[in-house]
C-alpha cells in the first residue's frame, strides 16, 4: 500500500489489489490509504474476484467456483446470492469495484497463455452466459460493489492472452451474432461499467479494442448507447506494446476514443514514475489539443458517477 499512498494523495482514480491472499488487516490498510485521498474523493478500490482460477481474496470473502462450474451446477438465482454474499464481504473489507463478471463466450481449457478465458467464461452459449453473467453482476450490485463486465466486445476464443502476446478475437461478423450479445444485454440492463479488451477485432479496427475509436466510441458509446464507465484492460499488456504504444501514449489514445479510466501495472518501485509519466502525457495532450477538455471532463464525470459522487451543490 505504501507504494501507492502518494499517488492516492495526488488524486489517482483507483487502485487494484492483486495476489492470491489478502492480508487480514486489509480493511484497516485500505481505510488508511483512502483517507489520504485528494479532496476527500476516495479512489476506487478494485480487484478481480471472479471465482475459480481468478480469486484474490478468497481467504477473507470465501471461495467461489469458476464461472463455468457455476453455470453447470447452480441456478442464476443461486449465483446472484453467492455474488451478493461474497460482494458484501468485499465491501466490508473496503473493496468497492469487482472487475467481473466475464461475459465472453468460451469453452476452452484455459485460462492460459493461448486461451485467456477458458473456465472464466460461463458458457459458449450467449443466452447462458448472459443469464449467469448478469446474475453475478446483480449480486455484486446488491452488495454495494460496482461490477465491471468484460472483455468488450468479446474476448472468447481469442488467439492468445493479451497479457503475454498480441491477440485477435473472433471476426467482427461473428461477434455481432454471438459474442457481442451478452454485452448488449448488459447495457440494456443498466450495468454501470464495461471493460474493453486489448485484443484486436478483425473486420472492425486494426488497433486493440481498448485503443479503437470504432470499438469504444462508435459501437459501445453510439451503437449500444452505453452511458456508464468504460475501463480499459491493463495497458501494461504485451498486446498494447505490440501495437506500438507505451503506457502514457496508450492512455491518451484510450481517453481520446472514449475510455474513462485506464488500468496499468508497474513494479512497486516504479508506480510513482509510471503514474507521473501518464499524468504528463494527459496534460500535454490537452495542451496540444489532441485530447479535448470536453472528452476529459466527460471521463471525469463518468468516474465520479460510478463513485456516486456529485460535484453539484445540494
Amino acid at each position: 500500500m505504501a507504494a501507492v499512498g502518494t499517488e492516492v494523495a495526488a488524486g489517482v482514480g483507483g487502485v487494484i489489489l492483486f495476489g492470491s491472499k489478502a492480508p487480514t488487516d486489509l480493511r484497516a490498510q485500505l481505510k488508511a490509504l483512502t483517507g489520504q485521498a485528494l479532496g476527500g474523493i476516495a479512489p476506487m478500490v478494485m480487484t478481480d474476484e471472479e471465482g475459480g482460477a481468478v480469486q484474490r481474496m478468497a481467504n477473507l470473502v470465501g471461495s467461489m467456483p469458476s464461472a463455468r462450474t457455476m453455470a453447470a451446477t447452480m441456478t442464476p438465482s443461486e449465483v446472484r446470492q453467492l455474488a451478493r454474499r461474497v460482494g458484501t464481504r468485499m465491501h466490508d473489507a473496503g473493496v468497492t469495484v469487482d472487475l467481473a463478471p466475464v461475459l465472453d463466450l468460451d469453452n476452452g481449457v484455459g485460462p492460459n497463455a493461448s486461451d485467456p478465458d477458458g473456465t472464466r467464461s460461463f458458457s459458449l452459449n450467449s443466452t447462458t452466459a448472459t443469464h449467469y453473467g448478469l446474475a453475478f453482476a446483480r449480486g455484486l450490485l446488491d452488495a454495494g460493489v460496482v461490477p465491471v463486465v468484460k472483455h468488450f466486445p468479446g474476448l472468447g476464443q481469442a488467439t492468445a492472452n493479451t497479457d503475454v502476446a498480441a491477440a485477435w478475437t473472433q471476426p467482427w461478423s461473428v461477434l455481432q451474432k454471438h459474442g457481442l450479445l451478452p454485452f448488449t444485454a448488459a447495457v440494456t440492463a443498466g450495468m454501470p461499467a464495461v471493460m474493453t479488451t486489448n485484443a484486436r477485432v478483425p473486420g472492425l479496427a486494426p488497433l486493440p479494442a481498448s485503443l479503437s475509436w470504432r470499438a469504444t466510441h462508435q459501437v459501445l458509446r453510439r451503437q449500444l448507447a452505453f452511458r456508464g464507465l468504460v475501463i480499459t484492460d491493463s495497458l501494461s499488456a504485451v498486446a498494447i506494446q505490440a501495437a506500438g504504444f507505451h503506457i502514457p501514449a496508450a492512455t491518451v489514445r484510450a481517453l481520446v476514443v472514449g475510455a474513462d479510466m485506464v488500468l496499468f501495472g508497474a513494479p512497486a518501485g516504479q508506480v510513482a514514475d509510471v503514474t507521473h509519466r501518464v499524468v504528463r502525457a494527459i496534460v500535454n495532450a490537452v495542451d496540444s489539443g489532441s485530447l479535448t477538455r470536453a472528452r476529459l471532463s466527460g471521463a471525469v464525470v463518468h468516474v465520479l458517477d460510478a463513485k456516486d459522487v456529485s460535484l453539484c451543490p445540494s
